[in-house]
């Protein structure tokens, strides 16, 4: 992923989200923000990665 992520990434990772919970009526925030917090992790964890901070 180049940047962070997109509205339309956090969508489609809320929505896989969601799918894996055996898709629950009424949770979508909680998807969504989760989807947010977690592809904001694994950017930090790209960005720690990178040659130029080794």
């Amino acid at each position: 992923m180049a940047g962070p992520p997109t509205q339309k990434d956090i969508e489609r990772r809320a929505y896989h989200l969601w799918e894996q919970a055996g898709m629950p009526n009424g949770r979508d925030r909680e998807f969504y923000l989760e989807a947010e917090r977690r592809l904001g992790e694994e950017l930090i964890r790209h960005e720690l990665k990178t040659p130029d901070t080794l």
